[in-house]
């Protein structure tokens, strides 16, 4: 097949391009050029800027499909949509789990659980917009290219690559052993997804030539934060005490309170009908830690500081 795909050289979109990769596809990336720019020498490479609205670089080509890694407004999607008329096939859009209404889901929330407002009045991002715009987009996105789209709504992604260090904290807290401060229940539940978990499902998607939407969560068994501090100590070969220490406001992967849990209750069913794997969290735990410590384990801009963990725990 013949892929666009508009991003595709940071953490989500890399892992989707290796996948893509390997199955031999023939791929177009098309983003800003200013990161990953040594990655994928052999590939036609576009740049461009969405947010601008410069799309000068996709005059020319047709494609069989795209994947849309970096659309985060409905007019990334319009735009996107207007510069590629009738010369694209199945878009494939990479939604977000902030997209559900938490007051309204139940657990083990499934694709047409309800979903927040539709936000079309700014363009800025922030905790409360962060969801309602991608439901403008993916709004958009079904309204114009309907059976050939498709929506993929991934929760938290881990892996190699990962900028947002929310796993790689407890990854690299967990290899040092001992007493650990958990600044949460340690029983709440969490889902995380590996990058190249969510890479095969769209692979498999865009080859199988699926509409609809999934949810791209994981692991496939359900577990608790407890459990995922665990199986990142078991990756490293050290032995760890979970302490529970006093809530520490936007904590990677600890959810505010007990109505939050639902986020990390959702249905998998619908990607793993349609092929999604789901590597064990004690492998993608180990390759995360082999990638961190070959970067040197740069300081992480989420957790907690040694001396903080250290106040915390001389308090219990």
């Amino acid at each position: 097949m013949r892929i666009l795909i508009l991003g595709g050289t940071s953490f989500v979109g890399r892992a989707i391009v290796d996948d893509l990769l390997t199955g031999g596809h023939e791929l177009t990336l098309f983003s800003r050029g200013k990161t990953g720019t040594e990655l994928f020498p052999q590939l036609d490479r576009r740049t461009g800027d969405r947010d601008s609205g410069d799309y000068a670089s996709l005059a020319d080509g047709t494609w069989d499909a795209v994947v849309d890694v970096s659309g985060y407004v409905p007019r990334h999607v319009g735009e996107a949509g207007d510069a590629l008329k009738g010369r694209a096939g199945r878009y494939l859009f990479i939604s977000t789990g902030s997209v559900y209404d938490r007051t309204k889901a139940p657990s083990g929330m499934t694709e047409d659980a309800a979903r927040l407002p539709p936000e079309r009045r700014t363009e800025e991002s922030t905790n409360d917009t962060y969801g309602p715009l991608k439901v403008a987009c993916e709004d958009d996105v079904v309204a114009r290219y309907g059976k050939d789209a498709t929506i993929v709504r991934p929760g938290i992604v881990a892996g190699p690559y990962d900028p947002t260090d929310r796993f790689t904290y407890w990854v690299r807290r967990a290899a040092g052993g001992g007493a650990v401060a958990v600044p949460g229940r340690l029983d709440q539940p969490v889902q995380v997804v590996d990058s190249r978990d969510l890479a095969r499902l769209v692979t498999r998607l865009l080859t199988d030539d699926l509409p609809g939407t999934y949810n791209a969560v994981g692991p496939r068994d359900a577990v608790t934060l407890s459990e995922l501090v665990q199986a990142c100590a078991a990756a490293a070969g050290t032995a760890v005490e979970l302490v529970p220490v006093e809530t520490e406001p936007g904590f990677p992967l600890v959810l505010p309170d007990a109505s939050w849990d639902v986020m990390f209750r959702r249905s998998r069913a619908a990607a793993d009908a349609a092929g999604m794997p789901a590597t064990p969290l004690e492998t993608t735990a180990a390759d995360v830690l082999a990638w961190d410590r070959e970067r040197g384990e740069p300081a992480l801009g989420v957790g907690m500081s040694a001396e903080r963990e250290a106040e915390l725990l001389a308090a219990r």
